[in-house]
């Protein structure tokens, strides 16, 4: 099980979780928060990288609808192209760009809601962890004092389902990180935390 991150300090503790982030802004409005997935889902070989102990935090499952709106809207439109090119305009060829895509986008498709239950974070005491992935697992961790920018994205899509993603900077591109499908009220909220834990960091408070 996971739970929302806690508002006040990084700490992902068991004890420390008794507060959520994405509850903090809707109690004050009246309202529920919006609900993440419930378990995060690991490959089954016993050679994986296993998750480490403390509280993952997820996504919402409105980013799985998002994605499926998306992608399933390329796909249909890779369909009707290939459809036009062959059947009306006699173009064979297009059979096979055409069908590789639609496979492609059909097993997309398949298996995105397992995907997004994959992803996940965890608030460390140093840094923030994130993970990713069953076929291709990726651990990363952006120490606090090392963010420079923290930025929140979301497209007309997105807002229409009031999700956001947060974008993590850092002077390594290579640790940038990307968390999508977050709910917009804990998106704000977590910023905010993290940009106040890395001012301190930077500034050895």
């Amino acid at each position: 099980m996971t739970n929302s991150p806690e508002a006040t300090h990084p700490d992902s503790s068991r004890e420390s979780t008794t507060t959520d982030v994405a509850d903090a802004p809707d109690a004050a409005a009246g309202t529920v928060a919006a609900p993440e997935f419930e378990e995060l889902v690991e490959p089954r070989s016993e050679n994986r990288l296993a998750l480490e102990g403390g509280v993952w935090h997820q996504i919402s499952p409105k980013y799985v609808t998002v994605q499926l709106i998306s992608t399933g809207s390329f796909l249909l439109v890779v369909i009707a192209a290939t459809l036009v090119l062959t059947l009306l305009m006699h173009q064979l060829w297009a059979w096979i760009p055409g069908g590789i895509m639609t496979v492609i986008l059909a097993w997309t498709l398949a298996i995105l809601p397992r995907q997004a239950r994959a992803i996940g974070y965890q608030l460390r005491d140093d840094d923030l962890v994130f993970r990713r992935g069953i076929l291709w697992q990726r651990f990363v961790a952006v120490p606090y004092g090392r963010m420079q920018l923290i930025d929140i994205t979301h497209g007309p899509l997105d807002r229409g389902f009031g999700i956001a993603q947060l974008k993590f900077v850092t002077a390594a591109a290579a640790t940038g990180v990307v968390i999508p499908g977050l709910a917009q009220s804990t998106a704000e909220t977590l910023r905010d935390h993290l940009v106040e834990v890395a001012e301190s960091r930077r500034t050895g408070l």
